[in-house]
């Protein structure tokens, strides 16, 4: 099941829907910079280039899982 996060991106609201289980490592990423979620989803999105956010979103928890930098 997704679990969906509203957020300003650029002054336009929109939402990313991701696993759980995504969220999770996403959280622990912005809380060891000091980030709320919504900075590291502004973050995400900055440096996302053409990608889909969620996608962008995935492959920075899965990069962080498998030990690599974020």
């Amino acid at each position: 099941m997704l679990k969906k996060r509203s957020v300003m991106l650029s002054g336009h609201a929109t939402s990313v829907a991701l696993e759980p289980e995504f969220w999770v490592i996403l959280d622990r990423i912005a809380g060891e910079r000091g980030l709320s979620h919504a900075a590291l989803l502004a973050w995400v999105d900055s440096t996302r280039g053409r990608r889909p956010l969620a996608s962008a979103c995935r492959l920075l928890a899965l990069e962080r899982a498998a030990g690599g930098g974020d």
